[in-house]
């Protein structure tokens, strides 16, 4: 039996791998492709897996879409745990090409060793995400990584330099995201000093997720006699800090609280507490002066999108011209009456991801944006709030 292709997508926190799947997934769709999905979270929260969910191209009532969260695919339970995933996926079906979506502080390499000899499944292609803005602004368009690499190694520690070096010496081929936010100058710049780490890989400049499925499905088999030697070098810097719980010294919290954000004070806390250890911040929240809208907050480095998603059923219910029938009004209002929060289903669920020495600092900061029980009182009586926020945000579309 043939062994069945599959392809990662690798790279750091907040690089664009979501998006690129939910593209590569809706054209499989089109093209009446079968393909399955793995999505791992290192959050408990499992944005990332709700996202791709929401396409209902593929789902967990299809057999065809698992999701691992709360945990490192790259950590030793991880890895069991993908291991599992993989037997789940191909024992319910055969499906044409499999997806891997790493989280962002995900090595890859225990990813190769898995699947080097796996009998099943075989690698055809392990993408590497880069997102071009975090290494223009960051890393000096890149030049400064090798040298902070270079010293790691030289003073025997691991931190996030190692981490993306190493995400794009395994990798099979490279993608710069978010490159229609910088001068073409700026990313051919960024394109050469990588070619210092990994001379032999292809990069390609690859905004806004757009990728043609047929030209992942033509990459050739993973090649892992090129990396017998790297893997032989890394073995043991990799796999003892990656079981521990925090690798590269990046760790999460979950922010839960069923209050709005007052617009004002979210505004400023991200203009004054946003460094460059918050690495990632997603999940979905809302506004007091757009109560019906279920948004996407969606935070990496320094740069902040707000994405329509939904809206949210009390939303829909406080809508007089919601055009829905007495009797649907009854059965959406017991719906919200049995949730537990005091706004029916609205709420706001973050995970935030980052270096401890300014997680901590932030998620005060975050907390201390939530409305007061007086703000609530007095927005309830017909109280608005200025609202600094674009007014017209991205629909998200599934």
């Amino acid at each position: 039996m043939q062994r069945i292709p599959l392809t990662i997508l690798n790279g750091f926190l907040g690089s664009g791998k979501t998006t690129l799947l939910k593209s590569l997934l809706i054209q499989a769709h089109r093209q009446h492709l079968s393909v399955s999905a793995i999505v791992n979270d290192m959050s408990e929260l499992d944005i990332d897996g709700v996202l791709i969910a929401n396409t209902e191209i593929v789902g967990r009532e299809q057999h065809n879409f698992i999701t691992v969260s709360a945990d490192s695919i790259s950590s030793h339970s991880g890895i069991v745990r993908l291991a599992d995933a993989l037997e789940a996926l191909v024992a319910h079906q055969r499906p044409d090409h499999i997806f891997l979506e790493t989280s962002g502080s995900s090595h890859p390499l225990p990813l190769i060793k898995l699947l080097r000899n796996h009998p099943r499944i075989r690698l055809q292609g392990l993408l590497s995400l880069m997102d071009a803005v975090m290494l223009e602004n960051d890393y000096a368009g890149g030049t400064s990584l090798l040298p902070r690499w270079q010293e790691n190694v030289s003073q025997q520690r691991r931190g996030v330099e190692d981490l993306l070096a190493e995400q794009l010496l395994f990798c099979s081929h490279l993608m710069l995201t978010k490159v229609d936010r910088l001068a073409a100058g700026a990313v051919m710049n960024i394109a050469r000093t990588l070619h210092q780490i990994n001379p032999g890989v292809p990069v390609t400049a690859l905004p806004w997720g757009n990728m043609e499925l047929a030209d992942v499905l033509a990459m050739p088999d993973y090649d892992f006699h090129r990396v017998s030697t790297l893997i032989e070098e890394l073995e043991l810097a990799v796999e003892r800090p990656l079981s521990g719980t925090q690798p590269y010294n990046i760790e999460s919290r979950v922010i839960l609280d069923d209050r709005p954000f007052h617009p004002r004070r979210l505004w400023d806390t991200c203009q004054q507490h946003m460094g460059e250890g918050i690495h990632r911040s997603k999940g979905f929240f809302w506004l007091p002066g757009r109560d019906d809208l279920a948004l996407l907050w969606n935070q990496a480095a320094g740069s902040i999108s707000l994405e329509f998603i939904s809206y949210w059923k009390a939303g829909v219910l406080a809508h007089r011209d919601n055009h829905l029938s007495e009797g649907e009004r009854r059965a959406l209002q017991q719906q919200l009456d049995a949730l537990p929060g005091r706004f029916g289903d609205r709420r706001c669920s973050l995970t935030v991801i980052g270096q401890h020495h300014q997680l901590e600092d932030f998620c005060r900061a975050l907390r201390r944006c939530f409305l007061t029980e007086p703000e609530i009182a007095w927005w309830q009586t017909g109280g608005e709030f200025d609202d600094p926020w674009p007014q017209r945000v991205g629909r998200l579309k599934g």
